[in-house]
């Protein structure tokens, strides 16, 4: 069961991962109605996802000094907004502004929400409350987006814009009621924020973040012509597997925020990226199992998602003079990862060949993430060390 404080939290995730995965979805009806080719419309995503790693940031660092409360109703407001928007839009030029526009309070939210979420938790039970806030995200993927999908092939997709809206709306609302009011951190400003940027700690945090998470974006990128193409599944089975790999997504990050909360952040973290390596060379390796791949299927979601809580913690635990501002770079790392991984996983089929080939590239960037993690362990033990002396 979720807090009740916390559900506003966990429906804003929700109306953020719909509208983030639902575009892979509806991306040809986008494209017939804004008369653009489907390459043009792809630009749709990667805008939104500049709008990430941009806002996340700046949109934090501009507000940290009001309350925590406030500031996700403004973020949520945009979100909102720029979403309703994205519905009327009468050309390619215009949509493509607004989605870019829809972005920047997404990282914002989630790094703001997870700062929130951790003083609303229970004593030892941190990781926890930030994985009901991350619930909401994986539920969107496993209900929301089919629901635009198929909305968005046969009605309008301009109506799951709308839907998304109405969902910004309600989380208002409810944060509003339901989340108490916190005061702004004290002396919280820009200035301060960015001295947390001078410690190596935080920089090995978003290396792990931004590299090692790239390992799952390089496997979501191109795993429809993995199981089309050498697990020979039919394309009519696609929706259902990735549907197994939504529900994994949200069993994943409830087992990764009790991991968390049981062991220190840094050490789930390379527990989970070296699961990950194994489980992506597995999908190389017996790509030709039908029944394997969808065992894969499930586990690669769930080991994914289970990565959000403890690296939400481990960025917080890393930037205490501007927590906020911590946090939401978390968002900005991971949406790097999805451009890191989707770029490199491609790079093999250009050179011809097969479709197993990006699943070693995706196990080569888990592995990275465990390099970088094990150099950040060292790196804390080199800092405690030099403190006494």
């Amino acid at each position: 069961m979720i807090k009740k404080s916390l559900a506003p939290l966990a429906l804003g995730g929700f109306g953020i991962g719909m509208t983030e995965f639902v575009m892979m979805g509806i991306l040809p009806d986008i494209a017939t109605g804004l008369h653009i080719s489907i390459p043009q419309a792809g630009y749709l995503i990667s805008a939104y996802a500049v709008g990430v790693v941009v806002g996340a940031p700046t949109l934090v660092s501009m507000l940290a000094h009001r309350p925590p409360r406030s500031v996700l109703i403004w973020f949520m407001l945009m979100f909102t907004a720029f979403n309703a928007l994205s519905a009327f839009a009468p050309n390619f030029q215009t949509m493509l502004l607004f989605r870019f526009l829809a972005g920047l309070p997404h990282g914002a939210f989630f790094g703001v929400g997870a700062v929130v979420a951790t003083r609303l938790a229970d004593k030892g039970k941190e990781a926890a409350a930030l994985a009901s806030m991350f619930s909401g995200l994986t539920i969107a993927n496993v209900l929301g987006v089919p629901a635009g999908t198929w909305l968005g092939h046969n009605m309008s997709w301009r109506f799951v814009f709308l839907i998304v809206a109405a969902i910004g709306l309600a989380t208002m609302i409810m944060l509003h009621k339901l989340v108490p009011y916190f005061e702004a951190a004290p002396g919280a400003g820009l200035r301060q924020d960015l001295r947390i940027f001078r410690k190596p700690s935080l920089w090995l945090a978003l290396g792990i973040t931004s590299i090692g998470t790239g390992g799952f974006f390089a496997w979501l990128s191109y795993i429809a012509p993995l199981l089309t193409d050498v697990t020979h599944f039919h394309a009519n089975t696609i929706p259902l597997i990735m549907t197994a790999v939504g529900v994994g997504m949200t069993v994943g990050v409830h087992a990764g925020g009790k991991l968390a909360d049981r062991v220190p952040p840094l050490t789930a973290i390379i527990v989970l990226l070296t699961t990950m390596v194994a489980l992506l060379c597995m999908n190389a390796l017996l790509a030709w199992s039908q029944p394997v791949m969808m065992v894969l299927a499930f586990a690669v979601g769930a080991n994914a998602l289970a990565l959000g809580p403890p690296i939400q913690m481990l960025l917080i635990d890393h930037s205490r003079e501007a927590e906020m501002l911590g946090s939401s770079l978390g968002q900005s790392g991971f949406n790097i990862g999805n451009a890191t991984g989707a770029f490199l996983g491609g790079i093999p089929l250009t050179l011809g060949f097969s479709y197993a080939s990006p699943q070693w590239v995706a196990a080569g960037l888990a592995l990275s993430g465990v390099v970088l993690a094990l150099a950040m362990r060292a790196h804390g033990r080199r800092a405690a060390i030099a403190v006494p002396a």
